[in-house]
């Protein structure tokens, strides 16, 4: 069989490569990569015979961007070819997210990461085929001897608290990362550096910043992020199995391919967008109801269910304002979310019989009677914030600090291009005069 390659398939189709990638896509033509995994190739036959039959006209165009970081399986993503859920369940969000970042073992250190207090899960077994090894953690591209905590000069910290002092006491969690954001970018002088091991070194910084710099509700119990990031999000200490279900967070939420905050991050960094810039239009995306926001409203909804029996209600009003359900159907797994699943048993594991899980069981069924979409990973999350006593929006705050680490990926793919993602409208409106 001959197999030609990207450019070739495009002139004998008469598109361009992005539709050419559109037809892959939706199952119209098939591809391989080539043996140096740098190119696509093409059936030579298979295009003589599409471009015999005509161009596909029966679903409308996709806008295809190639990436090495994640595919979406069946019922759940994979994280540069390894299972997300089984990274969720052995390895810490630090390390998942340098993983994110870039395969290069220099950017590895050769010993594990300094014990918590209460370590989230258990090390990696030898026959795990990702690195077992723990991130650089330093601004310096060269890693230290000794792993630290990532952390966020204090001159920078303490310009982020002071920046939110004014804001409304009950301010969301999410709108305070948005200002802590544009703060720790406007005191970081290294913020254009666009290298990989440059903003590898910014995402470690800001990922602490963003944490460290909300209000402090309780004390934490050791340096991860996870550790720290509930010690901003809940008033009272962590127990060992809940904090491990927060850290399983941050690992499923880290990235899902050209999620809409994904792709809009993107096309910030293919104008050549600061990684702090990438992050806020990242950030603006995040919060709309249809995507990290999905998980306040599955709070609310998990709210108004005080016990069991008012399930029903709460989900046959909604039903009655033709209004979406929080926190159930997915766009991509139409049988249901694996993420979603693993994380609610995280969950009932930490805390069995408690009654925001008996709520939210309630909700479940209820769901079920009325044959309507399944659970997914906002659902659990809103579950875990419930269950754990967390403030409002801080389902969202998880879901953002998280998805940092992919934002930042794709960032990065990006600024190796070196093109302009530029989007075409299909014109509707008035006839041009």
């Amino acid at each position: 069989m001959e197999w030609i390659d990207a450019a070739t398939a495009s002139e004998r189709l008469g598109v361009k490569p992005a539709t050419l990638y559109a037809y892959v896509s939706r199952g119209v033509l098939q591809r391989r990569h080539s043996e140096d995994g740098r190119r696509s190739l093409f059936s030579a036959e298979e295009i003589e015979r599409l471009a015999r039959r005509g161009r596909p006209r029966s679903q409308p165009p996709e806008l295809v961007i190639e990436s090495a970081i994640t595919a979406l399986g069946v019922d759940r993503p994979h994280y540069r070819g390894i299972d997300a859920l089984g990274l969720a369940l052995t390895s810490d969000f630090e390390t998942v997210a340098a993983w994110l970042w870039t395969a290069d073992p220099s950017l590895w250190h050769p010993s594990p990461p300094p014990p918590s207090t209460t370590p989230p899960h258990p090390p990696a077994t030898s026959a795990d085929p990702r690195p077992s090894a723990a991130p650089a953690h330093q601004r310096d591209p060269q890693p230290p001897a000794t792993p630290e905590p990532w952390r966020c000069e204090d001159d920078a910290l303490r310009a982020a608290v002071t920046a939110q002092r004014g804001l409304p006491d009950d301010l969301l969690p999410l709108d305070r990362l948005q200002v802590i954001t544009t703060v720790l970018g406007a005191s970081d002088s290294l913020r254009y550096q666009l290298d990989p091991v440059s903003v590898a070194a910014t995402g470690r910084r800001m990922i602490a910043g963003l944490v460290d710099a909300l209000p402090q509700l309780s004390e934490p119990q050791g340096d991860s992020i996870a550790e720290r990031l509930w010690s901003r999000l809940c008033p009272r200490p962590a127990t060992p199995g809940l904090l491990n279900a927060v850290q399983a967070a941050l690992v499923l939420l880290a990235d899902h391919e050209l999620a809409a905050s994904t792709l809009a991050a993107r096309v910030a960094a293919s104008a050549k967008a600061d990684p702090y810039a990438v992050v806020l239009t990242g950030l603006g995306v995040l919060g709309g109801p249809l995507h990290g926001g999905a998980s306040y409203g599955a709070e609310r909804l998990l709210a108004e269910v005080a016990e069991p029996r008012q399930a029903a209600r709460a989900i046959a009003e909604r039903v009655r304002r033709g209004e979406r359900i929080p926190g159930f159907g997915h766009s991509v797994y139409k049988n249901g979310d694996a993420r979603g699943a693993l994380l609610l048993d995280l969950v009932k594991e930490a805390a069995p019989g408690h009654d925001r899980i008996t709520a939210g069981v309630a909700v479940l069924e209820e769901m079920r009677r009325r044959r309507l979409p399944e659970r997914n990973v906002d659902f659990a999350l809103a579950t875990l914030t419930a269950v754990s006593g967390m403030v409002s929006g801080a389902g969202e705050a998880i879901f953002a600090v998280a998805r940092v680490a992919g934002w930042l990926a794709h960032a990065m793919e990006e600024y190796d291009r070196g093109a302009l993602l530029r989007l075409r409208a299909s014109y509707t409106g008035p006839p041009v005069k």
